[in-house]
C-alpha cells in the first residue's frame, strides 16, 4: 500500500510537470480502434485459424515476467491469457526487441504488442491501439545516497542516464536534454545504475514500485522525479479488427471486476484507467 501511495503521488507530480514539456502525446481513453481511413484487416479470423494469439512482450515486472516455473505472469500476461481464452485460442508470449516492436507487428511475427506500452503519437501512428487501460509515468531512478545532490530536474542534466531503447523513457531523456545510453530493456537500465555504469535511469512508475526500494532486488535505489503522465494501451496491426474485440473485452472485464481482481494481484489497481 505504501508503494501504491507513492506511485499515486508521483503521478500527481508528473501531471504538473507535463504542462512544461513539449512534443508529448495526450491520448484519450478512446484509443485509435481501427480508424475509418485504415484498410480493415481480419486478424480475428487469422488467429482462430492458427489457434493462438502471439503476444509481443519484454521482461517488465509487474506487467510481464516469469515465475519460478518459467511461465509468463503479470497483469498484462494474465489479461492477455484471458483475452485469448475469450476468443477461443491459446496464447503465446514472444520476447521482442522493444525498439523494433512496430516492425515485429507489421511482419506478422506477433499479433499484438501488450507490454505496458505507452500510447505515444509515434505508437498510435504505427499501430491500431486499444483504449487506455492503465495510467503510468516516467520517473527518475537514483541511488539513495545521491538523492540529496539532485533537488530538481535541471540538476539532473549533468548525469548519464540509462534508458530502454525506443521507450517513453528515451523520449523523456531526449525532451529534457539528458545525456543517456540506450539499453535493451528497463531491467537493464536498473542494472546499469546498480552497477555504477550509469548515474541514473528513467523507467515506468509501475516497474519502479515492483523493483526499486526496500524489500526489492534494488534496495539501494529509489525513485524521485516524475517527468510526465501517460497511458498504456495494446497495439495491433493497422486496421485490425482485434482492436475492437479487445476494447469490448476490457469493458466487460472492468465491469465484472475481473480486471481489478487481476490488478490487485499484481499491485497495479491504483493505476487502472476507467473503461467506459
Amino acid at each position: 500500500m505504501k508503494k501504491l501511495l507513492s506511485i499515486i503521488l508521483i503521478m500527481t507530480m508528473a501531471m504538473a510537470l507535463t504542462a512544461c514539456q513539449s512534443g508529448k502525446s495526450s491520448s484519450s481513453n478512446s484509443g485509435s480502434s481501427a480508424n475509418d481511413s485504415e484498410q480493415s484487416v481480419d486478424d480475428l479470423k487469422s488467429i482462430k485459424e492458427k489457434g493462438k494469439l502471439v503476444v509481443g512482450i519484454t521482461d517488465f515486472e509487474p506487467m510481464d515476467y516469469k515465475d519460478a516455473d518459467n511461465n509468463w505472469i503479470g497483469f498484462d500476461a494474465d489479461m492477455a491469457t484471458a483475452f485469448a481464452k475469450e476468443l477461443g485460442v491459446d496464447v503465446e508470449f514472444v520476447e521482442i526487441d522493444w525498439d523494433n516492436k512496430a516492425l515485429e507487428l507489421e511482419s506478422g511475427t506477433i499479433d499484438c504488442v501488450w507490454n505496458g506500452m505507452t500510447l505515444t503519437d509515434e505508437v498510435m501512428s504505427a499501430m491500431s491501439c486499444s483504449r487506455a487501460y492503465c495510467n503510468n509515468a516516467q520517473i527518475v531512478i537514483l541511488p539513495k545516497d545521491k538523492v540529496s545532490d539532485y533537488p530538481d530536474v535541471d540538476s539532473l542534466k549533468s548525469l548519464n542516464f540509462a534508458v530502454e531503447a525506443g521507450s517513453a523513457g528515451e523520449q523523456e531523456a531526449t525532451a529534457n536534454g539528458f545525456t543517456y545510453t540506450a539499453v535493451k530493456d528497463q531491467a537493464s537500465a536498473l542494472m546499469e545504475v546498480a552497477a555504477g555504469t550509469s548515474d541514473a535511469a528513467i523507467i515506468d512508475s509501475l516497474m519502479a514500485a515492483a523493483m526499486v526500494g526496500d524489500g526489492t532486488g534494488y534496495p539501494d535505489l529509489t525513485y524521485t522525479f516524475g517527468l510526465n503522465s501517460e497511458e498504456y494501451g495494446v497495439g495491433f496491426r493497422k486496421g485490425s479488427n482485434l482492436t475492437d474485440e479487445l476494447n469490448a473485452f476490457f469493458k466487460k472485464s472492468y465491469d465484472d471486476g475481473t480486471m481489478k481482481e487481476t490488478a490487485d494481484k499484481y499491485g497495479v489497481s491504483a493505476a487502472l484507467a476507467e473503461q467506459k
